[in-house]
């Protein structure tokens, strides 16, 4: 038996006044327990405990020995909480790249929790709308939409929203409420031009399929730019539920054509190929899968 353990049950044994009751504590048989005791006091050369019929007490030397091993106990169980709490609270900076509307909406206003819980951490919050060079710009973890080219990236996909066609209730009034996918050919429609962003649109209903060209007038670059624009009475685009989620909740944009499904859109989790994912990244990547509710998927590479 090792010192440590030999000083643990010895505690037991006076804190219990009896090898029964130290057994009981710590789940042993009492012969251990009493072999414990004569080992540690043929190591020592001295007698620790005074043996009786109304049970065992400490000698002089038993009750200074025992005090000591209390507090060495103790130190020791410093010892490991400091180190468990070592591991588990991170430091350092993590660098997250976001696209400027998914980040202004759902990672800025619950960012503070994050922070709060890892009070040793720092980050910095890159937002844009290009896929940025991880490796070049030191990324971290990047958020990323759609579907991805992961050759040179390690992916794991956090979840999906659905795509809905959205405009505002006004936008509606003045230019007719679309009955069917087709009808959006007379709509102003704004495109996002970015990789993805738009041109034709399957829509699905039951076992139904209908793929529509859609193009307009105003085309913006940028996802701000479309919000802004179709909260602008400007027409119709389509978009991810995540874009337009506070004002889907309030019915300041309506969805339309909502029995017909469009493809969902993907939120990856993107690291550079070939890094080890850190502690402190893998942290930031629970967070934003616990925070939005996501569903936990498969990685990819």
């Amino acid at each position: 038996m090792d010192r440590l353990t030999a000083m643990e049950t010895y505690v037991c044994v006076v804190e219990t006044e009896s090898f029964s009751g130290a057994a009981r504590l710590l789940n042993v048989g009492q012969p251990a327990v009493s072999k414990a005791i004569a080992q540690l006091e043929e190591r020592l050369g001295i007698r620790l405990l005074l043996r009786s019929t109304r049970g065992l007490t400490p000698t002089d030397a038993g009750t200074a020995f025992y005090e000591c091993a209390k507090r060495a106990i103790g130190e020791v169980e410093q010892a490991e909480l400091v180190a468990r709490r070592a591991a588990t609270n991170l430091a350092g900076r993590v660098r997250v790249s976001a696209s400027v509307t998914f980040g202004r909406l759902h990672i800025n206003p619950v960012i503070g929790r994050f922070l709060d819980q890892h009070p040793h951490l720092s980050l910095d919050i890159i937002l844009d709308d290009r896929n940025v060079d991880l490796l070049e710009e030191g990324i971290d973890i990047a958020l990323r939409m759609g579907t991805l080219d992961v050759s040179n990236l390690t992916a794991r996909k956090l979840g999906e929203a659905p795509r809905l066609v959205v405009g505002t209730p006004a936008y509606f009034e003045r230019a007719g409420v679309p009955a069917t996918p087709a009808d959006l050919a007379s709509h102003e429609f704004i495109t996002y031009s970015q990789p993805r962003g738009g041109g034709t649109w399957t829509f699905r209903r039951d076992s139904s399929e209908v793929s529509v060209s859609l193009s307009g007038r105003l085309s913006i670059s940028a996802a701000e730019g479309v919000r802004e624009a179709v909260l602008a009475n400007l027409g119709v685009a389509v978009a991810s539920e995540w874009m337009f989620a506070p004002e889907l909740k309030s019915g300041r944009i309506r969805p339309v054509l909502t029995d017909w499904r469009l493809p969902p859109i993907e939120l990856w989790a993107v690291t550079p190929e070939g890094r080890m994912v850190s502690a402190k990244t893998r942290a930031f990547i629970s967070f934003v899968e616990e925070t939005l509710g996501l569903t936990r998927c498969t990685d990819a590479a």
